[in-house]
């Protein structure tokens, strides 16, 4: 992995900041996004403090022309791109009832959206180079989650682009990777939107039981090395997908009940 072209779109704080130190650590030379410009500068900053190689780019991952700017600049730069990591996203938590659509739509537009325009953007480049394009899904992605209808609709939806976009590549030695977190202790239950679309502010979980970043961050790089298909991080997050085939209505009451726990969850 030394010296390859990492491009990690969201790559200011959680996941996307562990991701860039950890391909840093490894050799390789990165490029992050990010929409806040104080927030990517102190990322950038602290990345060149580790010693690693580092673009930071100011880009919404919403916005086709930003990720088509990230994907040109990164190119600019280093010449080459090796690895995509669609890692940009925002959850949502409200019941369906009293959510307003905005905010699905935005989930979405990040969610999936940003990464089908930056999949778009660097496919030439990922083509040329035989490199990896990744997604950060969520066991979210494979069991729908209750007051979390949007995020889990745009996990679901990345992954069959995602596993679409596997098969049409098959015969170009591209690799693809769905990765999917558990719970991740990150700023993501912090930035998540609530029913009219204000940031939660304040996590309903237990954050410091739950994987760190830097944890999800060294799995994902030695799924990217071995270049494996699918990766799920948890003992829970693999029981819950293994028993949703065979039990789904089983699971639904498991999911319920779990999720009722959470402080004001509406259930």
């Amino acid at each position: 992995m030394k010296d390859k072209i990492v491009l990690i779109t969201g790559g200011t704080s959680g996941i996307g900041l562990a991701l860039a130190k950890e391909f840093g650590r490894q050799g390789c030379r990165i490029s992050i996004t990010g929409r806040d410009s104080d927030r990517l500068e102190i990322a950038h900053n602290e990345l060149k403090d580790l010693g690693i190689e580092c673009l930071g780019i100011q880009a919404d991952a919403s916005l086709e022309t930003d990720q088509r700017k990230a994907v040109a600049q990164t190119i600019n730069r280093y010449g080459s791109l090796d690895v995509l990591i669609n890692n940009a996203g925002i959850s949502m938590r409200a019941m369906f009832k009293d959510v307003d659509l905005e905010v699905i739509r935005k989930v979405m537009e990040i969610n999936f959206f940003g990464t089908v325009y930056a999949t778009k953007a660097a496919l030439p480049y990922i083509l040329k180079s035989k490199g990896s394009i990744v997604g950060i899904s969520s066991i979210a992605g494979y069991k729908g989650l209750p007051g979390r209808t949007g995020y889990s609709a745009s996990k679901f939806a990345m992954m069959g682009f995602l596993e679409s976009l596997e098969i049409e590549l098959l015969k170009k030695n591209v690799h693809v990777l769905i990765a999917s977190p558990g719970f991740t202790s990150s700023r993501i239950r912090e930035n998540s939107l609530t029913k009219d679309g204000a940031p939660q502010g304040v996590s309903p979980r237990l954050e410091e039981k739950m994987m760190t970043s830097e944890e999800v961050a060294s799995i994902i790089y030695q799924a990217v090395k071995s270049r494996k298909r699918t990766v799920i991080m948890t003992g829970q997050g693999k029981l819950t997908v293994w028993l949703n085939k065979f039990f789904p209505e089983w699971v639904n009451k498991l999911v319920y009940n779990t999720m009722a726990k959470e402080p004001d969850s509406g259930l």
